[in-house]
């Protein structure tokens, strides 16, 4: 068996036989009626898409709901759409890894087509204003993650090819949010028709900070002359153009070998992952958690799927907004942070077996419960509590989750002020006990040492990707990790960079306490260990 239309067609016994469920609906005539009336356009076409996104699309398709598929398009990787896509005819093979230890597998076909969104490629972009064109498109939707809305550097400054596209226009793009500025012009120019543009990435206030980028890059067209003001105009009616917020959450980690070897057993070729030339890990399959949650404003100016139908939150932003807060800032996100700097440090390259580990478990613990639920935001449509007993007992400990804490590492500067320092903010405005915080200055303690590259053992180790990763590193240059007296106040203007924690945090008693703990984390092999025991006794 091979994951092909025309093996799902032809064999479908033996995928039967596999456990294997397959759509249920015609394939053939989705792809058609996709083709001729297009609504649904998706940019980012990696794994969170694949088995989340993906299967929203196969459930209302299986369901009677819809009659179209999703346009998945890549604005990074491009070898994605040839190697993942055209390769296996878009379809992809989800592989749900569940808590009770069975495994559900199923073939989605949601996907209509795979594009690139290359405005180099004449045939691809000519393809994509076509789709824009088409009155009946109803929403387009995202995945890149917050970087591929940012059109600046560091230093304020923009980045040069989003320099490059305002200066050469509409018909040059390469930046993504170019692209999608670009594509809503004609959509424009088709007479001012209407459209959702959903960011369904992982950060907070994602409909605002998509919409500031487009509009940005639509300001600096009008005022270079290649749009008119009218379309400024048009991209800023959100009741014609529409950025819903969302709240996203499953965890789909990279494809692991457990996984390809299984999948080998059951009869099924052609399931090694590839490593792109943009040094991409995928592969046809994608493993991830069952549990997933998608929450969405519901303002749509040109109608919508029926999500509500196949388990996502339709409401208003204000619900939106409290369930992202109760996800990033207490329920999940800063847990996943806290063990994963500690993971790396004690050598764990898997996160269900960092569960295992009574101190880590401690330390998670208390973060969620002590120190987290007592501020938590609560969106009423979730219950923060059962948010995080789910997460404590089930997700994280999933012995067939091949999570790793290096990959929950990447970007870590980007994170910490919202992961934690929302926390920090909600215990000055409500008079709590900075003091109080055990298992949250750990943590920063834990990423500042986790900087030095250097495991608890003393052995070197790598420093997963993240935008301030050498900047961090400078500042740190001098600290010996098994000499205390290294340290001379190193740790200070880290601490003091509010764009980093979302406060000062010298004005705070947690600056103290983290350059404290980061102090005994410098004694040398086990330090992290004794650490973690002392305090979280």
């Amino acid at each position: 068996m091979k994951l092909s239309l025309e093996s799902i067609a032809n064999d479908k016994q033996s995928w039967e036989k596999a456990g294997v469920k397959l759509p249920s609906f015609d394939i053939a005539a989705m792809r058609a009626r996709t083709e001729s009336e297009p609504e649904w356009v998706h940019f980012g076409a990696g794994n969170i898409f694949r088995g989340f996104i993906g299967s929203l699309s196969q459930r209302l398709l299986n369901e009677g709901l819809s009659q179209t598929g999703i346009i998945a398009c890549d604005t990074f990787d491009y070898d994605i759409i040839d190697q993942i896509y055209t390769a296996q005819d878009n379809l992809t093979l989800n592989v749900l890894l569940n808590p009770d230890g069975t495994v559900s597998k199923e073939v989605l076909a949601g996907v209509a087509k795979g594009v690139k969104a290359n405005f180099a490629d004449a045939e691809s972009k000519d393809y994509l204003k076509s789709v824009f064109r088409a009155p009946s498109l109803k929403m387009l939707s995202f995945t890149i993650t917050e970087k591929g809305y940012q059109l600046r550097q560091t230093n304020g400054a923009y980045l040069p090819v989003v320099e490059a596209d305002m200066k050469e226009g509409p018909e040059a793009s390469r930046h993504a949010m170019s692209i999608v500025a670009a594509l809503l012009l004609e959509r424009f120019r088709a007479g001012k028709l209407p459209i959702a543009v959903v960011s369904m990435d992982n950060c907070s206030h994602n409909g605002e900070k998509l919409k500031a980028s487009v509009v940005e890059m639509a300001k600096a067209w009008v005022a270079n002359g290649f749009a008119p003001v009218e379309y400024l105009a048009y991209v800023e009616d959100e009741s014609v153009v529409s950025f819903p917020w969302s709240m996203i959450d499953k965890i789909t980690p990279r494809p692991h070998p457990r996984v390809v070897e299984m999948l080998a057993k059951d009869g099924i070729e052609g399931m090694e992952p590839i490593v792109t030339s943009k040094k991409t890990f995928i592969a046809p399959f994608v493993n991830a958690e069952k549990p997933q949650y998608l929450v969405v404003e519901d303002r749509f100016p040109n109608g919508r799927p029926a999500l509500e139908k196949v388990g996502v939150y339709m409401t208003d932003r204000d619900t939106v907004n409290k369930t992202e807060k109760m996800k990033v800032t207490t329920c999940l996100n800063p847990l996943h942070t806290a063990m994963s700097m500690y993971g790396c440090l004690l050598g764990y390259t898997l996160i269900c077996e960092e569960m295992k580990d009574a101190d880590i478990v401690k330390l998670v613990k208390r973060l969620g419960y002590v120190e987290g639920l007592p501020v938590v935001v609560d969106p009423k449509i979730l219950s923060p509590k059962a948010f995080i007993d789910e997460v404590v007992n089930e997700r994280l400990p999933n012995v067939f989750m091949p999570d790793d804490p290096r990959r929950i590492a990447t970007d870590t500067s980007q994170k910490v002020g919202i992961r934690f320092g929302e926390t920090v903010k909600s215990y000055i405005a409500t008079g709590r006990d900075l003091n109080t915080l055990v298992s949250l200055p750990l943590a920063l303690a834990g990423w500042m040492r986790y900087l030095l590259a250097v495991n608890d053992a003393g052995e070197p180790m790598e420093v997963s990707a993240d935008p301030l990763k050498d900047e961090l590193q400078a500042k740190l240059a001098g600290i010996a990790w098994n000499d205390p007296a290294s340290y001379s106040g190193q740790l200070k203007p880290i601490l003091a960079n509010a764009s980093i924690f979302g406060t000062d945090l010298t004005q705070t008693p947690l600056a103290d306490k983290v350059e404290g703990y980061f102090l005994r984390l410098l004694e040398g092999p086990g330090a992290a260990r004794r650490l973690l025991q002392a305090e979280l006794a």
